[in-house]
């Protein structure tokens, strides 16, 4: 059949090809009357706009993007993002939009950028002076930061990370745990600490914090840090390096859950009785986490709310409405049965 076009729809409901344009382009030029009259009739002759034409047309791609620091497979094996992206489906859902992955193109975030069909951008971990904001400020491209330090005029999303790194330490220390081990996310800067920005710097400052009012410091002799990438195989690589040394710790501290989750796995593997022989503790509080056995202690932030929020912030941006808003929202301690007293 041939492909019905907006002449033919023009013919039949007895108007301009404009106000056909108007109505799957610019619906608000239009009466509410002529508007449902196009549209029947379009759908009467089974008329189907092309997409790559309408967005030539309006500028829009009416989509959404999340730009990922991992491929696909890789971010999504995280249920972190399955809970954010689901926050951020909502607000599709509700807007009528689309949202599009956008994982890096040849190992790039900063080539990905420009290849990607959306109307702007949730950016999930990255800091102001990174690459892939400074293009896309320059390209006056909308986004929201969400686990970053914004600029004023930039909107973002946190949570109290360091109030909940302060609480999951503090009850770790409480149980009388000193030789302790803390798996940072991954940074590229190990060893650099003054240089940690963001979701990293806060959390290690509530460690640090925890650590000080129990008469430690971050490089007590007992307190160890590495780093490991943020996935069950990154916890798993992180425990083996800490227990190939001679000392082993009482307690491991991970800046989330999925490390956490790797961790525990590993120790179950050398037949370690868990909590008696190795604590741990977690961050985000995913649904993996009350599931382990034993159930992991953590901290909950809100995770798909986060995603909701950046996502109608983005809109906002693209609409041009509203003020630019930076939402730090709660953490709450959630003490399973991971940690144990320290043995005498």
């Amino acid at each position: 059949m041939a492909k019905v076009t907006i002449s033919q729809i023009a013919k039949e409901a007895g108007v301009s090809k404009t106000a056909v344009s108007f109505a799957f382009n610019d619906p608000s030029q239009l009466s509410s009357n002529t508007l449902r009259h196009i549209r029947e009739i379009a759908e009467q002759l089974g008329y189907t706009p092309d997409p790559i034409a309408r967005s030539m047309t309006t500028r829009r791609t009416n989509a959404l993007g999340l730009l990922l620091p991992q491929d696909i497979a890789s971010a999504l094996a995280n249920p972190f993002y399955a809970q954010f992206i689901r926050g951020i489906g909502t607000v599709c859902g509700r807007v009528g939009l689309t949202l599009m992955l956008v994982p890096p193109l040849w190992g790039s975030m900063l080539k990905a950028i420009p290849d990607a069909t959306v109307d702007g951008f949730v950016v999930v971990g990255l800091e102001v002076d990174r690459g892939e904001i400074q293009l896309m400020r320059r390209r006056d491209v909308p986004f929201v930061m969400v686990d970053s330090d914004a600029p004023d005029d930039v909107p973002s999303v946190n949570v109290d990370d360091r109030s909940g790194a302060r609480a999951v330490m503090s009850h770790v220390l409480d149980q009388g745990h000193r030789r302790i081990a803390m798996i940072c996310i991954e940074s590229g800067k190990a060893g650099q600490i003054e240089e940690y920005t963001g979701t990293l710097a806060a959390r290690l400052a509530g460690y640090r914090e925890a650590l000080e009012m129990h008469g430690l410091a971050l490089d007590a002799p007992d307190v160890q840090m590495i780093e490991a990438a943020t996935s069950w195989e990154g916890g798993q690589t992180a425990f083996e390096q800490l227990w190939s040394a001679d000392r082993h710790p009482t307690a491991i501290v991970a800046m989330s859950d999925i490390m956490a989750i790797g961790v525990m796995d590993a120790a179950k593997a050398r037949r370690l009785d868990l909590p008696r022989d190795l604590s741990v503790v977690g961050f985000d509080d995913l649904p993996d986490a009350r599931h382990m056995r034993p159930g992991l202690t953590t901290v909950r932030q809100p995770v798909e709310e986060k995603g909701r929020l950046a996502a109608d912030m983005l809109v906002a941006a693209l609409a041009k409405s509203g003020d630019i808003n930076h939402h730090l929202l709660p953490t709450e301690l959630v003490i399973r049965q991971s940690v144990a007293a320290v043995s005498q």
